[in-house]
């Protein structure tokens, strides 16, 4: 409790206890006035007394219909010439002051300079596929592997001019202003659910053939006995004809339904991030490899 509080409370204690004014006064570290003051609120009101009592202060100067006036404003309203809102444009609109705005913006938590995004999906089945997708994380099939497996293009290629300076004690990494551009590339990755180990690739472009190839490839970095579990988000190139015919003719890989929303897959890395246990991170992969496309 705050320390006033705290203080008027054991005066009433001590007063109750018998003690003189006196010395409630000096074991406190108050004036006896003091005392009995608190002694004689405590009689009266209780510990309603204890508490401070309102201060008349200045009288408002605007009455509660300004006060929604000026908030109906900024919610059903726009500025002419702004996108939104500020504490100046509405001073000005409706002659308060400043301060006395940016007090209304606080108190009523008005932010009309922030927005946030969101997407309500349409798909009737959008649950089930959530729960197929969450229930590989919280329950993982036996004698299987789960992949989180997506794709990142216009990655930059660049290479410093000069080496990275190693971050050391009372200094920062250093690295320089200046670098080689190499063009762009595009990494797939497909990260395992229960060690945090990744299995990439990286290719000059991004369509069905080169995720056809880093299927491939995955194929070949996996035990032939377990069975496979892709998981990833609801893209075009994981849905061609194609590929729906290499995972006919590869039945131990198994794509969940796929949630008509990337923020799923979003979530999912969250989930793998704290699900991880210390003993295993997720690795980063870090290789330099010569011009040609192939930069890891």
């Amino acid at each position: 409790m705050p320390h006033t509080l705290v203080r008027r409370a054991n005066i009433v204690l001590l007063s109750a206890a018998g003690l003189s004014n006196q010395t409630v006064a000096k074991r406190c570290a108050v004036s006896p006035p003091t005392v009995s003051l608190w002694r004689q609120r405590y009689r009266d009101q209780g510990l309603a007394g204890l508490h401070d009592e309102l201060r008349s202060g200045r009288p408002r100067s605007h009455d509660d219909e300004a006060v929604a006036e000026l908030i109906n404003r900024v919610l059903h309203t726009k500025p002419k010439g702004a996108s939104h809102w500020s504490v100046r444009l509405v001073a000005e609109a409706t002659g308060i002051s400043k301060s006395t705005v940016g007090r209304y913006f606080k108190l009523f938590g008005l932010q009309p300079h922030r927005s946030k995004s969101f997407k309500l999906s349409t798909d009737p089945f959008f649950v089930e596929k959530v729960r197929d997708i969450v229930g590989l994380y919280l329950k993982p099939p036996d004698k299987a592997l789960i992949l989180c497996v997506d794709e990142k293009s216009q990655v930059q290629a660049l290479e410093r001019s000069q080496p990275v300076l190693p971050m050391g004690l009372g200094y920062v990494e250093g690295v320089t202003h200046d670098y080689y551009r190499h063009g762009t590339t595009t990494l797939f990755a497909a990260l395992n659910v229960l060690d945090g180990s990744v299995i990439s690739q990286c290719k000059p472009r991004h369509r069905h053939q080169e995720f056809l190839a880093f299927l491939n490839h995955v194929d070949r970095n996996l035990p032939v006995d377990l069975d496979v579990h892709l998981i990833a988000d609801n893209y075009g190139t994981h849905k061609h004809a194609r590929v729906k015919a290499w995972l006919v003719r590869h039945p131990r890989y198994h794509i969940p339904l796929h949630p008509d929303l990337r923020q799923l897959a979003q979530s999912g890395r969250a989930l793998v991030r704290a699900y991880h246990p210390a003993r295993h991170p997720p690795r980063f992969l870090s290789q330099r490899a010569p011009i040609g496309g192939k930069h890891r």
